[in-house]
């Protein structure tokens, strides 16, 4: 009768730690890290505090577990999405348009979740934590890295991989400054463009530039 029972109670148990880390994470996007208080997200999720407290000492040890999740299932993501064999399909000025497209997109998208979420972890350099969000971002850079080079050949650079990942390295500084930093622009509205098109292209012109390849059309 124990193990009748044993499974359907786990299985509650993972659903709820899984809408409140979803909570965690939607409170997060919408109020920030200060917003981003017990009862609040306990409330988004349809729980009490005592209940979160049952599982997690504080609100700091849950915001642990929800951004390595989120870096987790990103890094997850974009090795199911995009593999070496799909990207050598694609042109390398081609493939360098569409992650910039998509990177601004998801940046856009996610400004709130993503600035609490850097707040959060910079706070907490010289801990395990920040080294194993460190150690997940740098998988998930490397693994670009890795996808760009399948186009070595066509990289005039003299060294492709620190040529890709300077590349790669610029665009993410730069989409963090304008988005994440100054999220309405408002210092750099006099000297960049505001429109997203012109910002792609700017963008992109910058990548390409930077791995030797010239830019057609």
């Amino acid at each position: 009768m124990a193990e009748k029972t044993l499974a359907p109670q786990q299985a509650r148990s993972r659903e709820s730690l899984r809408k409140l880390l979803k909570a965690a994470a939607e409170v997060l996007g919408q109020h920030g890290l200060e917003g981003a208080t017990i009862p609040r997200i306990a409330q988004h999720a349809g729980m009490t505090p005592g209940a979160i407290y049952r599982r997690f000492p504080d609100k700091d040890a849950l915001l642990e577990t929800v951004i390595i999740g989120i870096l987790e299932r990103q890094d997850e993501r974009l090795r199911m999405m995009l593999t070496p064999a799909m990207a050598r399909q694609i042109p390398l000025a081609v493939f360098a348009e569409q992650l910039i497209n998509n990177m601004l997109v998801s940046y856009r998208a996610t400004a709130g979740l993503m600035r609490a979420l850097r707040q959060f972890a910079q706070g907490r350099d010289h801990t395990s934590f920040y080294r194993r969000v460190t150690k997940l971002e740098m998988r998930s850079f490397q693994y670009l890295v890795e996808l760009f080079l399948v186009h070595r050949k066509e990289i005039k650079h003299p060294e492709p991989q620190i040529a890709v990942s300077f590349a790669l390295v610029m665009l993410i500084s730069t989409l963090i400054e304008l988005i994440l930093v100054d999220h309405d622009m408002k210092s750099w509205q006099t000297v960049l463009p505001r429109d997203d098109q012109s910002l792609k292209r700017e963008l992109l012109r910058s990548f390409l530039s930077s791995l030797g390849v010239e830019q057609k059309g």
